[in-house]
């Protein structure tokens, strides 16, 4: 059975009101962090070992230590709720069933940040997740868990839900703090790093969704408890949003370490692949990550098995792994057409790049074009390195990460793939139909790879 952290209490009825969240310990991490020293708090967070869960992996304790505390200026703490990547949909989940889970997160972590107020910047397309969120909060104000001398401890706090405009890019910390300003989201240029200068100018730390609602766990168990879970330096459980050609698509929360072979086939998460068929490709970690092809994705180029961890998935760098990310587990099975669904994750970046950025303005439109045509029957063998071409001029050449983002899709399917997109090229005729893939599997279930 697995370790249940975050959502051990999810599917309680009524867990989404704060009498049955607090029946089930709900708030007791609060009463206990208001009895410690905020920087004990950050010092448990810093042994617990906890890293961002939104997809960079940073560790969240050291992050929280950055922040400027000798300015004088009011600090702030945000939390990114601003999901909106394809195939990750983890947050929403969590937040639509427990979003106690996150108020409590973010009075306890703006308690050890000293920031006396918080902001849930969440995607505007989830406007029914802020009414649940706006729920929550008014019934910790009436608790008296929110607002001014916080269970008498002279804590004030005021936290509030901002629904963005619907952009992607607003994912980005610093993207996310200029549009919280009523400004165009488009990411700043660091340093400085928000922890110096980022809301109004001020000491601010933006966080993940399930990373502040790990705090609260954090701060009950102990900070060494809770690095005991997991594997290496992924300590913690992680949730992971499965979806694709799988049994059992869903939310699951893992103990980071699983392998990869046991959360695809289980019954008790994904529960093997749809109809019978062939593993063809995984995205592990969101469509930013590098896919890999089915014979990479559970076991390493080393021949050992891959696990769902940060260091493990990552083993081998982007030739032969890939990366944890935010955990959208994307499977395809041997009718899937990559160039297809790459072609689809290029029209994604092309459409939410700010623009501000040349490489990534123009070369997510060039990638978007050049793929358009191969999975159209009109590609030419050099368009193949066109493609890797512009995916290496957008890498590391912009401002903020999105043109990473788009980049590492294409260098990758290309380098696992390249036959298939070959393919492509040389038989117009056979990828005419749309279902091209399903009609016509397109070989390579088992693709050499390429470096």
């Amino acid at each position: 059975m697995a370790r249940k952290i975050l959502t051990q209490h999810i599917e309680v009825p009524g867990i989404e009101t704060i009498e049955v969240f607090r029946q089930h310990g709900g708030y007791s991490s609060l009463e206990k962090a208001l009895r410690m020293n905020p920087d004990d708090v950050v010092e448990e967070v810093k042994k617990s070992g906890l890293r961002g869960r939104g997809g960079a992996g940073f560790p969240t304790g050291m992050k929280w230590s950055f922040i400027d505390k000798k300015s004088g200026n009011p600090r702030y703490l945000v939390c990114n709720a601003d999901e909106s990547e394809p195939g990750t949909f983890k947050d929403r989940w969590y937040m639509q069933k427990n979003p106690h889970g996150l108020v409590e997160g973010m009075i306890v972590s703006s308690f050890a940040l000293g920031a006396n107020t918080a902001y849930i910047y969440i995607r505007g397309e989830l406007i029914f997740v802020a009414k649940i969120l706006e729920k929550a909060i008014a019934e910790a104000y009436a608790a008296g868990f929110l607002g001014k001398n916080i269970l008498g401890t002279g804590f004030d706090l005021d936290l509030y839900v901002q629904p963005g405009g619907g952009a992607y890019i607003c994912g980005e910390e610093t993207a996310l703090i200029e549009s919280l300003e009523g400004k165009r989201g488009n990411p700043r240029l660091k340093p400085p790093f928000p922890a110096i200068a980022g809301l109004y100018g001020c000491p601010t730390v933006v966080n993940n969704v399930e990373t502040i609602s790990a705090v609260p766990h954090i701060v009950n168990m102990g900070g060494d408890e809770y690095a005991k879970i997991g594997i290496g330096r992924s300590t913690g459980t992680k949730l992971i949003s499965a979806s694709g050609h799988i049994n059992k698509p869903g939310v699951y929360e893992i103990e980071l370490g699983l392998p990869v072979e046991e959360f695809l086939y289980s019954d008790e998460y994904c529960g093997g692949i749809w109809k019978g068929r062939q593993l063809k490709a995984v995205v592990a970690g969101g469509s930013s990550v590098p896919i890999l092809p089915a014979h990479l994705i559970t076991t390493t180029a080393k021949g050992e098995p891959r696990l769902m961890s940060y260091e493990s998935l990552s083993d081998g760098g982007f030739a032969t792994g890939t990366m944890l990310g935010s955990g959208g587990f994307i499977v395809y099975d041997e009718t899937a057409c990559i160039v297809r669904n790459l072609w689809n994750f290029t029209r994604f970046y092309h459409h939410e790049s700010c623009g501000q950025c040349s490489p990534c303005r123009e070369g997510t439109g060039w990638m978007e074009k050049v793929l358009h045509r191969i999975e159209h029957g009109h590609g030419k063998m050099s368009d193949i390195d066109l493609l890797v071409d512009v995916a290496k001029k957008i890498e590391g050449n912009t401002i903020c990460p999105l043109g990473d983002a788009a980049a590492w899709p294409v260098g990758s399917a290309i380098r696992h793939f390249r036959a298939e997109f070959e393919y492509h090229v040389l038989h117009p005729d056979k990828i005419s139909d749309p279902k091209h893939g399903e009609k016509n599997p397109l070989m390579l279930v088992s693709a050499p790879v390429t470096q």
